[in-house]
C-alpha cells in the first residue's frame, strides 16, 4: 500500500513539474510573449515609438509577441529580469550587476558601441552640474572642481544607477578621502543628507530626467545624470559637449518632465566616462536557440539602420540612440562590466 502511495506521488510530482514547465516556457523555447523591461530613463511617453520599433522587428524576426514593462523605479525593472517576470531588460552596468548578483542566469545579449563601431569606444558620460548662474563657485582657476559640492543640496537618480549614483559617488568620495576630514568618507554616507552628514540634503530623481528637473527646479545644488538620457532635451549652447563647462539649455518644446524648465540652463562641473549599458536576458526563461534569435535580430543591420532605433544626428525623433558614424549594437560578454564591478570594492 504504501508503495502503491508513493509511486501516485511520484507520478504527481512529475505531472506538476511538467505543466509547470510547460507554463512559464522556461528554457524550452515555446514562450509566446516576450516580455522586455525598461528603467524610467526609457519609460516614458516620448520613447514609446522607439520602445515599439525595437519590439516590432523582434517580433517580424522571432514570431513572438513583445510587452513591454515599463517603471517608474529601478529596482522594479531589475527584479523583473531577475525574478523571471521579465524576460529581457534594457538595464545599465549597475542595474546589470545587481541583477546577475540576484540570479546568475541573467546575463548580458548586445551593448551599443560607440562611433567606431566597436567596444572600444562603447561609452557614455556621467556629469555633475549646476545651475549656470550658480556654477562659477565651483569654478578653480580655468578649470573646475568638486571641492564646493559638500555641504550642499545634491540629486542623484537612484541608488542603483551607474552614472546617476555610482560613478558620481565613487568619484566623490576619491577625491575628498584625499583630505585629512573625509579620509574615512563611504559611498554610504553620501545616501542621506542633513546635520552631520556630507550633504545638507540629498534627493533622487529616479530617473536620470528627474534628477536633472531637481537642478533647474532649484531642489538641488547639484545634479549627477547623464548625457544620453538627456540629449532628447537639451542643446549645447556654449562650449565642447561633454567636457567641463560646457553649457547646455533645455529646449524649448521639450517633453514631459523638462517641459516644467524650459530654456533652463546649465553648466558641467565634472564629466566621467562610463560603460555603455546593455540588454540583458534571463537565460532561465530563453532557450539557447532563442537567446541566438535575440542576438542575430539586435545585431542585425535591420536595428542598425533602423532611424528610429539609431537616430540620425539631424533628427527631431525622440530616440534610444544617436547615429553619428558606425554604432551598433554588438555581442557582450559578462566580464566586460568588471569595471563597474571593481567601483564597489
Amino acid at each position: 500500500m504504501k508503495r502503491s502511495l508513493l509511486f501516485l506521488l511520484s507520478l504527481l510530482m512529475l505531472f506538476v513539474a511538467g505543466c509547470s514547465s510547460s507554463s512559464s516556457g522556461g528554457a524550452s523555447g515555446d514562450k509566446d510573449t516576450l516580455t522586455i523591461a525598461w528603467l524610467p530613463n526609457e519609460s516614458g511617453a516620448d520613447l514609446t515609438e522607439a520602445r515599439d520599433e525595437i519590439g516590432k522587428i523582434i517580433e517580424e524576426k522571432t514570431g513572438k509577441k513583445v510587452k513591454h514593462q515599463t517603471t517608474t523605479d529601478y529596482i522594479v525593472a531589475i527584479e523583473a529580469v531577475a525574478n523571471g517576470n521579465a524576460d529581457m531588460a534594457f538595464l545599465g552596468a549597475q542595474g546589470y550587476i545587481e541583477a546577475h548578483n540576484k540570479n546568475d542566469k541573467v546575463l548580458p545579449l548586445v551593448v551599443p558601441t560607440g562611433a567606431s563601431g566597436t567596444l572600444d569606444d562603447a561609452v557614455y558620460y556621467s556629469w555633475l552640474a549646476a545651475e549656470k548662474d550658480n556654477a562659477d563657485q565651483y569654478k578653480e582657476g580655468d578649470g573646475f572642481a568638486i571641492d564646493n559640492i559638500q555641504g550642499k543640496k545634491f540629486s542623484f537618480v537612484s541608488n542603483s544607477s551607474t552614472s546617476g549614483f555610482k560613478v558620481p559617488s565613487t568619484g566623490i568620495v576619491d577625491y575628498f578621502s584625499e583630505k585629512a576630514e573625509f579620509k574615512d568618507l563611504t559611498a554610504e554616507d553620501l545616501l542621506e543628507g542633513g546635520d552631520g552628514n556630507f550633504f545638507s540634503e540629498v534627493l533622487y530623481g529616479g530617473s536620470h530626467q528627474g534628477s536633472a528637473v531637481n537642478l533647474l527646479s532649484g531642489k538641488a545644488d547639484v545634479a549627477a545624470f547623464c548625457d544620453t538620457c538627456v540629449n532628447n532635451y537639451v542643446e549645447l549652447e556654449d562650449g565642447e559637449e561633454n567636457r567641463p563647462g560646457a553649457i547646455y539649455k533645455v529646449k524649448t518644446d521639450a517633453a514631459e518632465p523638462f517641459n516644467t524648465v524650459t530654456g533652463k540652463e546649465f553648466q558641467l562641473i565634472s564629466v566621467t566616462p562610463v560603460l555603455n549599458a546593455p540588454f540583458v536576458v534571463n537565460t532561465d526563461n530563453i532557450s539557447e536557440d532563442l537567446q541566438a534569435q535575440l542576438l542575430e535580430v539586435m545585431t542585425s543591420d535591420e536595428i542598425t539602420n533602423n532611424e528610429k532605433v539609431f537616430v540620425p544626428e539631424d533628427s527631431e525623433f525622440s530616440g534610444l540612440f544617436k547615429k553619428t558614424a558606425d554604432e551598433r549594437l554588438v555581442e557582450v560578454k559578462d566580464e566586460w562590466f568588471n569595471p563597474i564591478r571593481e567601483l564597489s570594492k
